[in-house]
């Protein structure tokens, strides 16, 4: 299956949605390559980038779930590269 390398951008206004976030960002852990996140006190927000590689409906699912949560807002770039992994479908699943 095809894969693309992708950072998803996030911005974090409503502090309660944390635990949500986080929840949803570990449905697709085993798609990140790396995470950073920065609490912006001066404007009592939070940035988090999160850099994946997964086919691209997966990272769309993930930036399209963390969008639609209270206070959270989130852009995604994607490479214009595209890789052919040799892994079985079954290796790319994830459990929603």
């Amino acid at each position: 299956m095809a894969s693309r390398v992708a950072v998803i951008g996030i911005i974090i206004e409503n502090k309660q949605s944390i635990e949500a976030l986080n929840q949803t960002i570990s449905m697709y852990s085993k798609y990140i390559v790396g995470r950073m996140g920065i609490p912006y006190q001066r404007r009592n927000i939070s940035l988090i980038s999160i850099y994946v590689d997964a086919p691209s409906d997966i990272i769309s699912a993930l930036s399209g779930k963390l969008g639609r949560l209270e206070g959270i807002s989130c852009k995604t770039a994607f490479s214009s590269a595209i890789y052919e992994d040799l892994l079985d479908d079954s290796d790319l699943s994830i459990d929603v």
